[in-house]
């Protein structure tokens, strides 16, 4: 039950809820980091961390009665194995995969007592891109879209006057938007470096074995039974060795050769042979969101494919003048937009501003509706504090 309420208080970044009043302020491979990956992360830490689980993370078997001393010795400072003893027969050749004599190559373990900080350090590694997004964003969204979210329960004519002020604050800051597209461009690109540069700084953590630890892990679930060695045991090794040394009753140092027993070990290779694939599986989505991004950016007839497809509005002679007298940072607003507004209220913003490039935004009342004024604008855009309560975290 300890480790259930433990476990509750990180589902704040997996809530399933209604984005009802809720500005969406990114994407869906963005929120695969922040929300998902960084949820997976601190949940492992708190598993790892939860002894009830598998009681002692370490116990070590020896011929000495200070089992407790050797147990705190072999775990704060390491344990081995012997790599050429790993596919010896066990029952006949050696006592435990890895084990033996204390000859030939060692293969040292130390990395288990990190295993807890390096998970949360990760968890937080694949937040501070978002973390960095909504410093730089400052709820624009969330005040430009004020009242049009969620459910449509004004007027036609309460509608209409909001998309108007939309429109016209869009009318009044376009090209202006290029450096809120740069800040979000960057963090996905941070987004992309950091689940590849999180699958090296594992490979390093582990000893160079996580690289190829999901592919060795499914060759050997193909292989002959008598002749495969299971590399989870291998960079995992449930029973290490350990060597302590103490001064004799003569003052002679003697050598205590301990058996240790690591479940915790049980828990880390699990966990680390999920998070091999679902790196791989971010990383390629990550990489496939920043191909989609370089398209919007370098190529316009994929931002009027995008407002004519997704958004299903206008003929490719408006979304083409509506492309081309907007730069890529108005697009990345209108996007954004896009997600936040229901499909007839963002189609109304689109008609309205295709009208005011076509005619000019200071057209007469005959052939595009009067809009208020800046000053008119202020209730309907308040100051706000940042991060307020309804922006998304």
């Amino acid at each position: 039950m300890a480790v259930f309420g433990l476990v509750s208080a990180v589902a704040g970044f997996v809530k399933v809820r209604y984005l009802i009043d809720k500005a969406v302020i990114d994407n869906m491979v963005f929120r695969m980091h922040y929300r998902i990956t960084s949820a997976i992360l601190f949940v492992c830490c708190i598993i790892v961390t939860a002894n009830n689980l598998i009681g002692d993370p370490i116990n070590c078997l020896t011929e000495s009665s200070s089992g407790h001393v050797i147990n705190t010795y072999c775990w704060i400072t390491y344990t081995f194995t012997l790599p050429g003893n790993l596919a010896k027969s066990v029952g006949t050749e050696v006592s435990h995969p890895g084990l033996g004599g204390d000859y030939g190559e060692k293969r040292y373990h130390s990395y288990y007592q990190w295993v807890p900080f390096m998970l949360f350090f990760q968890g937080v590694l694949f937040y501070l891109p978002h973390w960095m997004w909504k410093q730089w964003e400052e709820g624009k969204i969330r005040m430009i879209s004020e009242g049009l979210r969620g459910a449509m329960i004004d007027s036609k004519q309460e509608r209409q006057a909001k998309t108007e002020r939309l429109v016209q604050y869009l009318m009044e800051t376009m090209h202006l938007h290029n450096s809120y597209a740069a800040g979000y461009f960057f963090c996905e690109l941070l987004n992309f470096i950091n689940t590849v540069g999180n699958i090296f700084f594992v490979d390093t953590f582990l000893g160079g074995a996580f690289l190829t630890y999901g592919t060795d892990v499914l060759k050997f679930s193909n292989m002959n039974q008598e002749q495969r060695t299971d590399p989870m045991i291998a960079v995992f090794p449930r029973v290490t060795k350990c060597t302590f040394h103490k001064f004799g009753a003569s003052g002679t140092i003697q050598k205590l050769d301990a058996l240790c027993v690591l479940a915790l070990n049980i828990l880390n290779e699990k966990i680390y042979i999920f998070l091999w694939f679902w790196f791989i599986i971010l990383a390629v989505f990550s990489g496939l969101a920043m191909l989609y991004s370089m398209a919007i950016v370098l190529m316009p007839s994929t931002r009027e494919t995008i407002i004519k497809k997704r958004f299903k509005f206008g003929t490719s002679t408006t979304v083409g003048t509506l492309i081309r007298k907007t730069q890529v940072g108005d697009f990345l607003m209108l996007h954004l937009l896009g997600q936040n507004l229901n499909l007839m209220t963002f189609n109304e913003v689109l008609e309205e501003m295709c009208r005011r490039i076509q005619f000019g935004n200071d057209a007469s009342p005959t052939s595009v509706p009067s809009a208020p004024s800046t000053l008119e604008m202020s209730p309907m855009y308040p100051e706000i504090e940042k991060f307020g309560k309804d922006t998304e975290i």
